[in-house]
C-alpha cells in the first residue's frame, strides 16, 4: 500500500544506527525491579531420573563453566534460546522472535529519537548534557523524559506484535497484566519491559508456538497499558498527530493506534446472490447499498465519503421470526464484499462473535469480543462483522440468568459501538440478529443505526419464487401464470415497502400517530415532527435522544438513496480507485435532498421496532409470571390435598 500524504518516512538508515543498541539489550542487561515481581519459573523433570538440563553440553574450552544467565541479569537471547530444553541449537521460530525484538527494538528508537527532534527534548537533552539546562524548564525536561518513555514502550509493543502477526498459531497464553512500565525515559523504559518480557517469556514460552503466542500476548498487553497511560500524560501531541512509515516492513506508527498486516480472513460460507434472497425488500436493498458503500472507503485518507457526508450504517440489527432469512442475509452480504474487495485486490475480513466467544475464564469474554472487534475495526481491511443470536452471547443488564461472559460482551459491544473513544472512518460494518430482540439490552439495542425488519416472503408471489428457487431444475412441473422474480424487482419493492411506513404498524404507535394528527394536523414542519417524537417519548421512555440521532441517520442514508453502479465496483479505475476527493465529489453529485416524506417514514420504521420489542418483551415478562403462578397455586392445591 502507498504512503499517505500525512505520513513520514522513516528512513532505513534512521532505523539501522540502533541495531548496536538493540542487539546490545537482547544479548543482556542488568535490571533491578521497582514494580514488578521476579518469579522464577518451576522447571519439570521430563521423566524419572532424567534431569531438567539441556540435552547437551558445551565442549568448547572454557564455555563448560559459563553461566548461561547471570544473576540478576536479563539474557533474551539465552532465555529464548533455552526455550526448548531439548534441542542444543536454536530454532528457527526462536531466531525469528529474536529478530523481530531486535528489529521492533531499533525502530522504537528512531521513532523516538525522531519525536525528540520535533518537540523541544532534543534541544533539553543537550542542554542537559552541557550542563545549561535552566532550572525553569526542569519541569519540562521530565514530562518530555516521561513521554519519550511511553513513545518509545508503545513503539516497540506496536512493532513487535505486527512482526511477528504472521507467525502465530492457535496456541495461546494469558501473560496477565504488564506491571514494569517506567517512565524515567526511553532506555529505562525499555529495560523494564523487555525484563517483564523475559519473566514471561521463562513462565510460559515451554515451546516455539507458546514463545511466540507469549512474546505477542506481552507486546498486546504493553500497548494497552501504555495507551491508557498516554491518555493523562502530557506533552504527547507531537507523537498522536504524526505518522511514520517504515518502508522495508510495510509498518506504519500512528500515534496510539495498533498497526495490523491487512491479510484477509478466508471464507467458507456458502454465498447468496440477491435474487435467492426472497422478501426482505428493505433488508436486502440497504444491505446491497451498505456493501458498495464499504468499498468507497480510500485506504489512503482513511476515512469513506459517506462517513464525511452521513449515511453510513456503521450498526444495525436484523430481527425476525426464525426461518425468515437472516442467515441467507448474511451470506449474500459478505458475498458481494468479497467479490467486490476481490475485483479490487481489497483486503476483506469477515467474522462472526459467536457462542464460542464466551468463556467462563473471568475477562476472557472480554477479551474474546475486544479481539474480534478490533480484527473487523483494523482500518487497512474492508471488514464485516456479524454477531448472530445476539440475545445469546449479550447478556442484558439485572437478568440475574445473564452469565458474567455474557455481560462482559454486553460493555464491550457497548462501548465499541457507541463509545467514547469510537471512531467510524467507514472502513467496516458490525450486523446484529437476533430472533428475539426484545431479549437483548435496551442500552445495546439502541447502539444498532440502522433496523433491518427481516420477515422473509409476505406475499402470494413471494411464495411462488421461493417455492420456485428451492425446488431446483430436477422436476417438470409447470411453472404456470406467474413471472419469475417479478416481485423481487428490487426499486420497485423497496418504494412500496417505505410507503408502508407512512402510517406505524405497531398498535400501540399508531395510537400515539394519530392522537398527534388530530391534535396538530399533517406532520409538515420540524416543530410538529418534533412535537410526534415527544409524544412517543412520552409512550415510551426508552425512546431517548440516541433513538434520535438513529432516526437522523436513517434520514440521511435515504438522502443517498442511490446505489452506486456496478460498474463502478466491476471496473476498479471508473472509481474505486480515485482519489478521495473525486470520490467525494462524485458521491454528492447523486445526493437527493431530504423530504418530509422520508422523516415521517424513518420516525415510524424505528418506533415501530421499538414498540414492537418492548410488547414483545412485556408480553413474555407477563407470560412467564402467569406460568409461575399458575405453578404456584397448583403446588398449593397438591400440598393441601396431601396434608388432608
Amino acid at each position: 500500500m502507498s504512503q499517505t500524504s500525512d505520513q513520514m518516512e522513516l528512513r532505513e538508515e534512521d532505523i539501522v544506527k540502533h541495531t548496536v543498541m538493540a542487539q546490545s539489550l537482547i544479548e543482556g542487561f542488568d535490571h533491578a525491579p521497582r514494580i514488578g515481581k521476579s518469579v522464577d519459573a518451576p522447571t519439570t523433570e521430563r521423566s524419572s531420573g532424567v534431569g531438567t538440563r539441556r540435552r547437551f553440553r558445551s565442549t568448547t574450552p572454557g564455555l563448560v563453566t559459563q553461566r548461561r544467565t547471570a544473576s540478576g541479569a536479563v539474557q533474551l537471547i539465552a532465555r529464548i534460546e533455552g526455550a526448548d530444553d531439548d534441542d542444543a541449537l536454536m530454532s528457527p521460530l526462536q531466531s525469528t522472535v529474536l529478530h523481530a525484538l531486535r528489529r521492533a527494538i531499533s525502530i522504537a528508537l528512531a521513532v523516538a529519537e525522531n519525536f525528540a527532534e520535533q518537540s523541544s527534548l532534543g534541544d533539553l537533552k543537550r542542554a542537559n548534557l552541557e550542563g545549561s539546562l535552566p532550572a525553569a524548564r526542569k519541569a519540562e525536561f521530565s514530562e518530555l523524559l516521561a513521554a519519550e518513555a511511553l513513545v518509545t514502550l508503545y513503539v516497540f509493543g506496536n512493532a513487535t506484535a505486527y512482526l511477528l502477526s504472521t507467525h502465530l498459531t492457535e496456541a495461546t497464553v494469558e501473560v496477565g497484566e504488564v506491571e514494569e512500565v517506567l517512565t524515567d525515559n526511553g532506555q529505562t523504559a525499555l529495560h523494564g519491559a523487555l525484563w517483564e518480557l523475559d519473566q514471561d517469556i521463562a513462565a510460559h514460552a515451554q515451546d516455539d508456538q507458546r514463545l511466540v503466542a507469549t512474546v505477542s500476548a506481552f507486546a498486546e498487553m504493553l500497548m494497552e497499558k501504555v495507551a491508557l497511560r498516554a491518555t493523562t500524560a502530557p506533552r504527547l501531541d507531537a507523537f498522536a498527530a504524526a505518522a511514520w512509515h517504515v518502508e522495508a516492513d510495510d509498518f506504519t506508527v500512528r500515534g496510539f493506534s495498533p498497526s495490523s498486516k491487512a491479510k484477509s480472513s478466508k471464507l467458507t460460507m456458502t454465498f447468496k446472490k440477491p435474487n435467492e434472497v426472497v422478501g426482505n425488500h428493505i433488508a436486502k436493498y440497504q444491505s446491497m447499498k451498505l456493501a458498495k458503500m464499504l468499498m468507497a472507503y480510500d485506504f489512503e485518507r482513511r476515512l469513506n465519503p459517506f462517513a464525511e457526508l452521513g449515511g453510513f450504517i456503521f450498526t444495525f440489527m436484523g430481527d425476525g421470526a426464525p426461518g425468515t432469512g437472516k442467515t441467507t442475509l448474511i451470506q449474500m452480504m459478505a458475498g458481494l464484499v468479497s467479490e467486490y474487495c476481490g475485483n479490487a485486490d481489497y483486503p476483506f475480513r469477515y467474522q462472526n462473535l459467536s457462542t464460542d466467544n464466551i468463556d467462563s475464564y473471568q475477562g476472557k469474554s472480554g477479551q474474546n469480543a475486544k479481539a474480534f472487534i478490533n480484527n473487523v475495526l483494523d482500518p487497512s481491511v474492508i471488514g464485516f462483522g456479524t454477531i448472530d443470536d445476539i440475545d445469546q452471547l449479550a447478556g442484558k443488564r439485572g437478568d440475574r440468568q445473564s452469565s458474567a461472559g455474557q455481560l462482559e460482551i454486553t460493555a464491550v459491544l457497548m462501548e465499541s459501538f457507541a463509545g467514547a473513544n469510537t471512531v467510524v472512518r467507514g472502513n467496516c460494518t458490525f450486523g446484529m440478529f437476533s430472533n428475539y430482540p426484545e431479549n437483548v439490552d435496551d442500552a445495546l439495542r439502541q447502539r444498532a443505526g440502522a433496523r433491518f425488519l427481516v420477515d422473509g416472503p409476505q406475499t402470494r408471489d413471494d411464495y411462488v419464487d421461493i417455492l420456485y428457487l428451492l425446488m431446483g431444475k430436477n422436476h417438470d412441473i409447470p411453472l404456470g401464470d406467474h413471472e419469475v422474480f417479478e416481485a423481487q424487482m428490487i426499486k420497485k419493492a423497496v418504494a412500496a415497502s417505505f410507503e408502508g411506513h407512512s402510517k406505524p404498524h405497531e398498535a400501540g404507535l399508531l395510537k400515539v400517530y394519530e392522537a398527534v394528527r388530530d391534535e396538530i394536523g399533517e406532520l409538515d414542519t420540524i416543530n410538529k415532527l418534533g412535537t410526534y417524537l415527544k409524544a412517543i417519548q412520552e409512550a415510551d421512555p426508552r425512546f431517548t435522544g440516541r433513538a434520535i440521532k438513529n432516526i437522523t441517520d436513517a434520514v440521511k442514508v435515504r438522502a443517498m438513496d442511490f446505489e452506486l453502479p456496478d460498474e463502478w465496483m466491476e471496473q476498479p479505475d471508473l472509481f474505486l480507485f480515485k482519489d478521495y476527493d473525486t470520490k467525494k465529489a462524485m458521491i454528492e453529485d447523486m445526493r437527493q435532498p431530504i423530504t418530509v416524506d422520508m422523516v415521517v417514514q424513518e420516525i415510524n420504521r424505528y418506533a415501530d421496532s421499538e414498540f414492537r420489542y418492548a410488547d414483545k418483551s412485556d408480553e413474555v415478562a407477563i407470560e412467564s409470571m402467569v406460568r409461575d403462578m399458575g405453578r404456584s397455586v397448583e403446588a398449593k392445591k397438591r400440598y393441601l390435598g396431601g396434608e388432608s
